[in-house]
């Protein structure tokens, strides 16, 4: 999948060990980053660059993230972007000025990475529909729903139309344990008779494409339960 298809995130933070740790976090979840060490920095690179997101610090040098923020809703190319606050300061009243600067969202620090990639999924979802559903991810996998592509690690995963739609099925419901009659019902259809051994048969091949030599098998096997989509993968009770 083409990188530029990935949401850009806009980091405005001044602790460089705290943008580091964003950064390494998002990466691994499939965001592109890009980051700025003050207010006016993030005002030039946000109008250049226009991200899907803007993760905003609230203690910045020369101007203040409640002031990039207001800033940023009176530029017509940068209103629109979904900002998120950051900050130290926790207070209910604090919270509600970020929000009334035109914030979208409000994390205060420490926070876990878990969280935060988690509301702003939440926060890109209602912004904008379309980034969030039509890439679909879980570890090293991309899925592309606009383009019916598969990417592991970089490189294309080839799958059969059948292959395409468990995985994609899996990937919106990752961890959850589905028997074969589940599946059979949730991705070939009612109206369609098919042996349950069929899905064994299909789940093969979608481990045959999606796994190399050194990859880990992230779709595993519940014994007398069905399968799930499942980073440790293998086999269980």
């Amino acid at each position: 999948m083409n990188s530029a298809l990935k949401p850009l995130v806009l980091i405005v933070e001044d602790e460089a060990d705290l943008v580091t740790l964003l950064k390494y976090n998002l990466e691994k979840e499939n965001f592109r980053t890009l980051s700025a060490g003050d207010g006016e920095e993030a005002l030039l690179l946000a109008s250049e660059q226009v991200p899907s997101l803007v993760l905003l610090d609230w203690m910045l040098p020369l101007m203040s993230g409640l002031e990039v923020c207001r800033q940023m809703r009176r530029n017509p190319k940068t209103r629109d972007i979904p900002i998120i606050m950051l900050t130290a300061r926790g207070e209910e009243a604090d919270k509600v000025r970020g929000l009334n600067s035109g914030a979208d969202d409000y994390i205060a620090k420490p926070f876990s990475p878990t969280e935060l990639v988690a509301r702003m999924r939440a926060v890109l979802r209602r912004s904008s529909p379309g980034l969030a559903e039509e890439l679909l991810s879980f570890g090293d996998v991309i899925m592309d729903l606009a383009a019916h592509r598969v990417r592991r690690q970089g490189r294309d995963v080839h799958l059969g139309p059948t292959e395409f739609r468990l995985l994609r099925h899996f990937m919106q419901h990752p961890g959850r344990v589905f028997s074969r009659e589940q599946l059979l019902d949730l991705v070939w259809g009612h109206d369609v008779y098919v042996e349950p051994r069929t899905v064994d048969v299909h789940i093969r091949r979608l481990r045959k494409a999606l796994n190399e030599v050194n990859d880990n098998d992230i779709i595993r096997t519940v014994r007398s339960a069905g399968y799930a989509l499942d980073e440790k993968g293998g086999i269980s009770a």
